[in-house]
């Protein structure tokens, strides 16, 4: 696990959401919402909450994948994507 992906882990696990399961997987974090969380508000505003939590982070920024998944649906968001996440069709 790299600084950046650990300091992700850490700011998540602090943030207390009841019922959210973080935890870290190869290429990211695996974050398991409860059943009734809606996944597309999740997914609209993630750029906006995911920027506002990373003012503290100061180790160098890497590629991070998140996987989000409620029981019914998933999606994925890759922070900082590399050339081949932008080329992909």
């Amino acid at each position: 696990m790299n600084a950046y992906q650990q300091k992700w882990l850490d700011i998540l696990q602090h943030t207390n959401l009841h019922g959210w399961e973080i935890k870290a997987v190869d290429d990211g974090i695996y974050v398991e919402i409860p059943k009734v969380t809606d996944l597309k508000l999740i997914r609209d505003n993630l750029p906006e909450i995911l920027a506002a939590m990373s003012l503290d982070i100061e180790v160098p920024k890497s590629r991070l994948k998140f996987h989000f998944h409620n029981g019914y649906e998933n999606f994925e968001y890759i922070l900082n994507p590399n050339d081949g996440d932008l080329n992909e069709e």
